[in-house]
């Protein structure tokens, strides 16, 4: 792995950090739609995430580490980017609680 990739997989991670943490205090859809700057801060988080994902890392490492759904990655920073009224919540909460706890630790693996 490049020195660039590692330090964007990094980034990511710290990206993933960010937005667990922002949630910790919450277990419910409703929990965490009722702090507008929590949902803002994720979403802001989430779009990073993607734009790293699609634009930074290579496509050497992308193809090496297929654990990854890098295609969903660039999928939510799109339906982000091009349509955040439109955002479906459910989806982004389910994001948070069920995709993001394992990309960090697949991450992890590679850090």
């Amino acid at each position: 792995m490049s020195s660039k990739d590692k330090q964007v997989i990094c980034k990511i991670h710290g990206h993933i950090v960010s937005v667990l943490k922002y949630c910790d205090s919450c277990d419910t859809l409703e929990s965490f739609q009722s702090d507008p700057m929590r949902v803002e801060a994720c979403i802001f988080n989430l779009m990073q995430i993607g734009e790293l994902a699609k634009f930074s890392l290579s496509d050497e490492l992308k193809s090496e580490i297929v654990s990854i759904p890098w295609n969903q990655l660039y999928g939510m920073r799109n339906r982000i980017v091009h349509g955040y009224s439109g955002v479906n919540m459910q989806v982004v909460w389910d994001t948070i609680q069920c995709d993001l706890p394992k990309l960090k630790a697949e991450l992890e693996r590679y850090i």
